[in-house]
């Protein structure tokens, strides 16, 4: 007999859970909101997540009695895709995904050769407001929901075309994710899952502007995922000024935690700094983040600036950022230099989100 969803309800009662939708939850936790057989539920499961098919329609081996009262009951997706970008000179692809309550998130992917790098949001604006980053310029809205930030890394693949590749994730889009503590772990997990996805946990990064509360608990949570601190200065009078954050948590508390975490997992931590032209990008600079991070064998991914309207930062030069990275080189620090991608499509964090409000609030009005 053909089990369908949970008859003491009609069908014509919708079953809704806003931002909670079945593209968050794990096959067992579908067939008992739906109150269908554990087979269903796995079936469902393989459907959107090694599948990334969001219609009911194409589900073909659901039967059809099913799959109607699941097109008419069901929240399968919470995301819309509102606009694309994409880059012809370096292939990075930046989403803008409207949310059932009619706000908007932002994510990237980005190819670097076989490589593709999927940065995903956790959080509708961002509290943090570091003084370079246009999600803040917004101000923070709410948290997303575990649905929420595991379907962008669904919809971004099933436009990808990545065949058998298995893509990073990162954690560092809007919002940070230690203030979201419990849904971002929770989206990692589902992310995980070997009937999912299967992203290996060493290709998955958790970036925290430095939350410590969330880099201690993060460290007892026995698992191989990476994480990166956003630090961009090496002092804390400058920190203060690029990152708020750095009142509540000084460069002392912040680099205590890094290394009680690293001491504790045996892992190694990368450190973010976004190069700032004569801002953060001098040899003192150089010397001040070797004297901090130096002792944690720790890694440095530098990243030039992507110039946000309004707020007056820009990149150094080619040669500056090199200067830069040499120097670290010099005092045995490992760093990486990212090569400046996504200026031509708003790619840094909160551009396309911000234009889009911006463009969207005389038509509201």
């Amino acid at each position: 007999m053909t089990q369908t969803l949970d008859a003491r309800r009609p069908l014509s009662e919708p079953e809704t859970h806003g931002g909670d939708a079945l593209t968050g939850l794990t096959a067992a936790a579908i067939a008992e909101r739906l109150g269908v057989a554990p087979m269903h539920g796995r079936q469902i499961f393989r459907w959107l997540q090694r599948k990334q098919v969001f219609e009911v329609e194409r589900m073909t081996d659901l039967s059809k009695d099913l799959r109607a009262a699941l097109a008419e009951r069901a929240d399968i997706c919470c995301l819309r895709q509102e606009t694309v970008s994409a880059s012809p000179s370096s292939g990075t692809r930046k989403a803008l995904f409207r949310l059932h309550d009619g706000e908007t998130v932002e994510s990237v992917l980005i190819r670097d050769r076989d490589r593709a790098t999927l940065c995903l949001s956790t959080q509708v604006g961002c509290a943090v407001k570091c003084s370079f980053c246009a999600t803040g310029m917004g101000g923070f809205r709410r948290n997303l929901t575990v649905s929420e930030i595991v379907e962008q890394a669904l919809r971004l693949i099933a436009d990808a075309d990545l065949g058998e590749r298995t893509p990073n994730i990162v954690l560092m889009g809007m919002g940070e994710p230690f203030r979201n503590y419990d849904a971002s772990l929770a989206a990692v997990r589902l992310l995980m899952r070997k009937d999912g996805l299967r992203i290996g946990a060493r290709k998955i990064t958790i970036s925290t502007a430095g939350e410590v509360k969330g880099i201690e608990r993060f460290a007892g949570e026995g698992m191989q995922v990476r994480l990166s601190v956003s630090l961009h200065a090496a002092n804390d009078t400058l920190r203060n000024e690029l990152v708020p954050l750095n009142r509540k948590y000084p460069l002392a508390t912040l680099i205590g935690a890094v290394r009680s975490y690293i001491a504790h997992t045996g892992r190694q931590v990368t450190f973010e700094w976004t190069l700032l032209r004569d801002v953060n990008d001098a040899r003192k600079d150089a010397e001040e983040l070797c004297d901090l991070v130096g002792p944690l064998k720790a890694v440095v991914n530098l990243i030039p600036c992507n110039p946000v309207a309004g707020l007056g930062y820009r990149a150094p030069s080619s040669a500056r950022c090199q200067a830069f990275q040499a120097a670290l080189t010099a005092r045995g620090v490992k760093s990486t230099l990212r090569k400046e991608r996504g200026q031509d499509i708003l790619a840094a964090c909160g551009q396309l989100r911000r234009q889009t409000e911006r463009t969207r609030a005389p038509e509201e009005g």
